[in-house]
């Protein structure tokens, strides 16, 4: 049975950053940072966690859709894990086989030993009695202060391209083809980025991303010797109760240094034909995938088009949300909208094999989601973008971007805007591209 002790950190950040690097000295963990940010972005919500983690794992399972299910219902605790964009081909007659240096589990989930819990309240840290008492968290939690923190110097890091500048080009306009043609109306094309024989400690570059570009939606999971590093301002899914919210991103403008350019970037964003309808045709896609298991006429769109900013970027954002059939378990209504739609494009099916056709790489964990389930069934999942991606056995570090495109859209513009999405990672070590 899981039991709570309330805790009083004197530096939530500090805090934080323990609890990442407590990871280390565990086989598995996952942590959820929502780095302060209130509303609006989040919407309307009883109970909202800024912080989640979970170390140490007591149960799991792996690579199986049917098994996270059984492992929640027969413990009805929290789990927390993430799902690759590859369970596709789980959920639809898909297939992968691009190249893949990461080798992430398409489905990893996990019962923590230790939970600790942010509100807007207060700390708590969910402990198990079979394996600990109040004694035994406290002392735990002194340990977290001895947690090494020390950060290699990179020297010089030399990017590689999976997919070159000419190659990109090349790509769109063979997409804009089937757009014309009429397989697809919308396609979300990504790109990779490498670095070879690099030696990290994820978690010191977990905090330099953090720092460099906060946002609601932060990520960080050590999965053996696999890591995520992420900073995604992106929500795919939440569940509170019976209702159902996606906050589909779609349409990117930067920040300016001087307040006159940002406002007249962020009004662009606002006002951008093409990029609204990017963004109505992927809530289109949102509005159907949750009506598969909505209650009749509960599906709608709360926000159409609101614009955001980060510390890197506007972004514009929309609001969907349902309530979920009775009959329905909170896995159906990620079986049915999975992948998210802003990370596929329309119709999603004819758009992810396109995606397999043209895209050089293999997603994995990119354009997955990592989150969490409570004890009564209750999420809330990230989209992963912006986000770092480590295999410490190869010593390869990836990280993808991407971009929608449409038959408006122009390929050397496509090919910036994935460059500024990329700057957050480029600043963290110093690479100029």
């Amino acid at each position: 049975m899981r039991k709570y002790l309330d805790i009083h950190p004197t530096d939530d950040s500090a805090f934080k950053q323990m609890v990442c690097q407590a990871t280390r000295n565990e086989g598995t963990g996952v942590v959820l940072d929502g780095n302060g940010f209130d509303a609006p972005i989040f919407i309307e919500s009883t109970h909202r966690y800024d912080f989640v983690a979970g170390l140490q794992s007591v149960s799991d399972c792996t690579n199986d859709l049917a098994q996270v299910q059984l492992l929640h219902n027969q413990y009805k605790d929290w789990i927390l894990g993430f799902l690759c964009y590859d369970v596709k081909n789980q959920l639809e007659k898909l297939s992968s086989s691009n190249p893949d240096k990461i080798e992430m589990p398409e489905v990893y989930f996990f019962r923590p030993r230790y939970l600790f819990l942010k509100d807007a309240e207060q700390w708590k840290v969910g402990y198990l009695d079979d394996y600990d008492n109040e004694e035994s968290v406290r002392n735990y939690i002194e340990e977290l202060n001895n947690c090494d923190e020390s950060e290699e110097d990179y020297g010089e890091v030399k990017l590689n391209h999976q997919v070159s500048h000419t190659d990109y080009l090349k790509a769109i306009e063979k997409i804009q083809w089937h757009i014309q043609r009429g397989d697809i109306y919308e396609l979300n094309y990504c790109m990779e980025f490498f670095v070879n024989d690099i030696h990290l400690t994820p978690q010191c570059v977990y905090q330099r991303l953090k720092e460099v570009s906060p946002t609601p939606f932060s990520a960080f999971v050590k999965y053996h010797d696999k890591f995520l590093m992420g900073a995604s301002p992106e929500r795919y899914l939440k569940k509170e109760g019976s209702r159902l919210i996606s906050q589909p991103i779609k349409g990117t403008s930067p920040r300016g240094k001087n307040p006159f350019v940002d406002k007249a970037n962020k009004r662009y964003l606002y006002t951008s034909e093409k990029e609204r309808a990017e963004n109505i045709m992927i809530c289109d896609l949102v509005r159907n995938d949750l009506s598969r298991v909505a209650k009749r006429g509960s599906v709608k769109v709360d926000e159409l088009c609101g614009v955001y900013s980060f510390k890197q970027v506007h972004q514009m954002i929309s609001t969907v949300s349902a309530e979920l059939k009775d009959e329905h378990s909170w896995m159906d209504a990620i079986k049915t909208s999975f992948p998210m739609g802003s990370m596929t494009g329309a119709p999603k099916i004819s758009a992810m094999k396109l995606i397999e056709e043209y895209e050089q790489s293999k997603r994995g964990l990119y354009s997955g989601t990592v989150g969490y389930v409570t004890p009564e069934g209750d999420f809330d999942f990230n989209v992963v973008i912006r986000s770092v991606l480590y295999n410490r056995k190869k010593s390869y570090m990836s990280f993808m971007v991407g971009g929608a495109i449409t038959n408006q859209s122009d390929a050397q513009k496509e090919y910036d805007e994935c460059l500024l999405k990329a700057s957050a990672i480029m600043k963290v070590f110093n690479i100029k591209d």
